[in-house]
């Protein structure tokens, strides 16, 4: 029985449930990371470190909300938080004391935030940074590095020099300085260029570190933009919260000018944030007439601050301040890598690897760069690490760990959270084995 054979076998609810979203949803799904071939699997209920599919089958879950699930499915100081919120109403279209609590949780994390607005995903909190930084400096371009993700708006699109995506104007892209991630081009192009108003960027790497930067990288660009009066924006959606109460700009030392946010911010539940220097925000901030004409950004959003995602917000960030679930999660994260690349190698998977930062982690199966298995090379090519390895190799991988009860992000990365046990990373380590066994035997 092959892999896809199996895996039909065992979900066929979720392959009804596919043919029936195909009617809606192009491509039958919501959002792009979830596509999967033949049908992904839908989800009836969670807890922890775990979750159910509509066929009954229990899976340890990497996918953790795509990283906004610090503390796992469902924890109970934030159930209890919406629980009793609900009741008390979902949206008030009005100014509310939750909001001013969250503001100050998030504050907690991120001291040097002054100020803060609330939006309702890591897409618009860099769309709402961008304006800002605009604004402020009166400068037209912003510089952003090839492969890092800033969300799917017109202005941060382009990932790649010279890519235009469709649907985006060109005119749209002319404000944007595609950079590779290397510290010699950007002094250079700020050197040459005055007309900078921001560097933005995921301050682990690209694609919240498939290509990892050391905290040097970051601790050096905001040195470059200090020089140059160009401000810095970190894109701190997924790390924010995770690796540090305060993100990587905690744990490097560096104080960025503008902050997004998303992701655990809200508790798992859907919001994000734009933090940064008073000065700044002042652009968001009522004044005069003229100033209302020509300076001020209209910034509007129906969900902004909702008392729900507040609620979650402030519980989440409560347990999130102490910094004890990053350290859980972060030991737990790296004795999966650990293990993962023990069982590469035993298996002799050439040019395979398992790498990441803490709770976060990626897998690079069957690389066209030749090396020895669970040794990562320092200079893999970005389009390489993004598509994770042979792309045969990788669905049928993900098959077989789906088989063996295991749900990784597009099969190549995953969120460790604070609700893992040490089981439930040696399940998922022997299920590692297990589907590579089967890959190798049926490749032999």
């Amino acid at each position: 029985m092959t892999h896809e054979d199996r895996y039909r076998e065992l979900h066929p609810r979720s392959a009804v449930l596919y043919e029936r979203a195909l009617e809606h949803f192009p491509s039958g799904v919501t959002h792009d990371g979830r596509w999967m071939q033949p049908f992904p699997i839908a989800v009836e209920q969670a807890s922890g470190a775990y979750k159910w599919d509509v066929d009954g089958n229990r899976l340890i879950d990497y996918w953790q909300g795509h990283g906004a699930l610090l503390l796992g499915h469902s924890p109970a100081p934030v159930v209890a938080a919406v629980q009793r919120q609900v009741e008390r109403g979902t949206h008030y279209g009005a100014s509310h004391a939750l909001e001013i609590e969250w503001a100050a949780a998030v504050k907690a994390c991120f001291p040097q935030l002054e100020r803060l607005r609330f939006t309702s995903s890591g897409t618009e909190a860099t769309l709402l940074a961008l304006r800002l930084a605009r604004a402020y400096t009166g400068k037209p371009t912003v510089i952003r590095f090839a492969g890092h993700f800033h969300g799917w708006h017109d202005l941060l699109a382009q990932d790649l020099p010279d890519r235009l995506l469709p649907g985006v104007l060109r005119q749209v892209t002319e404000g944007l300085l595609v950079l590779p991630a290397s510290l010699d081009v950007l002094e250079r192009t700020l050197a040459e260029c005055d007309d900078i108003a921001a560097v933005v960027l995921e301050p682990s790497g690209a694609t919240y570190g498939t290509q990892p930067l050391p905290d040097a990288f970051l601790q050096q660009v905001r040195a470059l933009t200090r020089d140059r009066d160009v401000l810095l924006l970190c894109d701190e959606v997924v790390t924010g919260f995770r690796v540090a109460p305060g993100g990587v700009q905690q744990r490097a030392g560096v104080v960025a000018d503008l902050t997004a946010l998303a992701k655990i911010v809200a508790g798992g539940l859907p919001g994000g944030a734009v933090g940064g220097r008073a000065d700044i925000f002042q652009h968001l901030a009522f004044g005069d007439a003229a100033w209302n004409a020509t300076h001020k950004i209209i910034h509007l959003g129906t969900y902004n601050a909702n008392p729900l995602a507040a609620a979650a917000g402030i519980a989440a960030l409560e347990v999130a301040r102490t910094g004890e679930p990053q350290r859980r999660a972060a030991t737990l994260g790296t004795q999966l890598i650990d293990g993962f690349n023990a069982v590469l190698r035993r298996h002799n998977f050439q040019s395979s690897a398992a790498y990441g930062d803490g709770s976060i982690f990626h897998l690079l199966l069957g690389s066209e760069t030749s090396f020895a298995p669970g040794h990562l090379p320092p200079d893999l090519p970005l389009a390489e690490l993004k598509q994770g390895g042979d792309p045969q190799l990788q669905r049928n991988f993900r098959l077989a760990m789906l088989n063996h009860g295991v749900d990784l992000m597009r099969g190549k990365s995953g969120f460790v959270s604070a609700a893992h046990t040490p089981d439930a990373i040696e399940t998922t380590i022997r299920a590692f084995d297990t589907a590579l066994g089967e890959i190798r035997e049926r490749t032999t």
